[in-house]
């Protein structure tokens, strides 16, 4: 039997630059937020994120989405 997809959940991370190490290696810190419609599209979803990351101190490394699923049989 196929399996399908139902999206259940959505959230988005921003991962910021902080500082560096010792090193001179970059010491990141994410901020996450939920309850992002499953539904809501990806360009959607990334022009949120920049705004946001806009309204930082840090700045922006990556911005990432997070999509849960629910697997189940589909019936004949």
């Amino acid at each position: 039997m196929p399996v399908i997809t139902n999206p259940i959940g959505s959230r988005m991370q921003l991962r910021l630059i902080v500082g560096q190490d010792t090193g001179g290696n970059p010491i990141y810190r994410t901020r996450s937020y939920s309850n992002v419609k499953p539904l809501a599209s990806d360009d959607d979803v990334f022009a949120v994120g920049n705004a946001l990351a806009e309204l930082q101190v840090q700045e922006l490394d990556e911005l990432r989405r997070i999509n849960e699923y629910v697997l189940v049989e589909e019936e004949e």
